[in-house]
């Protein structure tokens, strides 16, 4: 039923390979969960199925199968040949603001569906955004993704990769909800534009932070009500200068706004993904992209595709070069 091309990444209890389903007659990427009697399945892997079987969207991984025997547990998900993280790394500088606008369109689109169905991702990186050849956007990696079912639920603060972090959780607040993952669409927003990290990984909480403030300025209680009894705050943690987003990016101003708007330091002001779908940012993309369906790529609207990017990472699929192996298919 399935047969298997090459290995394309391990860790301590699961690998994941490249593969051939002819039931589906195309290729898969298959994650094999070794089942240790002392250990059992991992939560987060019981958690990814569990949501991804109830999550299908054109813009959500899809995850075809379950397979288990007694020594392991195959999770078999579409492939799709890199992630928007190895994409950024072939296009230095920041990317085409038409393939920004087509790439952040659909992470929104799957971000408002997840969302609507109280769906947290609470892992938004680069790396976790799936492209294929067309440039169709797949959100994935669900392990860390957790369903809001009550209002006043709280959540573990040790989440989402620390560039991509919003400083609500940094501050150890646990009450977060579809904002959590709004923050870290903003910082990918921003690394799209400019080619680099807006908020660049450092080794700790406090020095993240820091980081935020610069970009952001600190906040008070005035700016952000609640901030001083988040169980990290520190009165006077640090003094700095408020720098804009606007002159972080100087793209253009539509895009400035929505960035701004996302990466409010103040976890209630941040804006959904439902309205931000909605911000003129994307007004020069077709009007039909709002009236598909869950199930319809953007890219079967006639005239929507990708521009050529200074040197185009696709290139070689059409000159019938060897593919690009990515480390992440799911």
């Amino acid at each position: 039923v399935l047969t298997l091309i090459q290995k394309l990444s391990g860790s301590s209890h699961s690998t994941v390979y490249k593969g051939i389903s002819r039931i589906y007659g195309q290729l898969v990427a298959l994650k094999v969960i070794s089942l240790r009697t002392e250990e059992g399945v991992p939560c987060t892997t019981i958690r990814e199925a569990s949501l991804l079987k109830s999550l299908k969207h054109a813009n959500i991984v899809l995850l075809h199968d379950i397979i288990q025997t007694k020594e392991t547990l195959t999770l078999v998900f579409e492939y799709l040949h890199t992630d928007l993280a190895q994409y950024m790394s072939q296009h230095p500088g920041g990317l085409h603001l038409y393939n920004v606008k087509l790439f952040m369109f659909q992470l929104l689109r799957a971000l408002a569906f997840i969302h609507e169905h109280r769906i947290l991702h609470r892992d938004l990186k680069p790396q976790n955004l799936l492209l294929s050849c067309l440039g169709e956007l797949k959100l994935a990696d669900f392990g860390l993704a957790r369903a809001k079912s009550l209002p006043s639920q709280t959540y573990s603060a040790e989440v989402v990769t620390l560039g991509y972090r919003p400083p609500d959780v940094l501050l150890g607040a646990t009450d977060y909800s579809a904002d959590v993952d709004i923050w870290g669409a903003g910082c990918i927003f921003a690394e799209m534009l400019q080619g680099q990290p807006l908020f660049p990984g450092v080794c700790n909480t406090f020095e993240q932070l820091e980081k935020i403030w610069v970009v952001l300025g600190v906040p008070t209680e005035g700016t952000w009500p609640g901030v001083s009894k988040l169980p990290l705050y520190k009165p006077g943690m640090i003094s700095l200068q408020m720098a804009n987003i606007p002159q972080m990016l100087g793209r253009e101003s539509e895009a400035e706004d929505l960035a701004t708007r996302m990466l409010k330091l103040c976890p209630r002001d941040r804006i959904s993904a439902q309205k931000a779908c909605l911000h003129p940012f994307f007004n020069s993309l077709p009007s039909q992209l709002h009236q598909l369906s869950d199930a319809q790529s953007i890219f079967t609207v006639p005239g929507v595709k990708l521009k050529p990017e200074m040197c185009d990472l696709f290139a070689p699929y059409e000159k019938g070069h060897h593919k690009i192996s990515s480390s992440k298919f799911w």
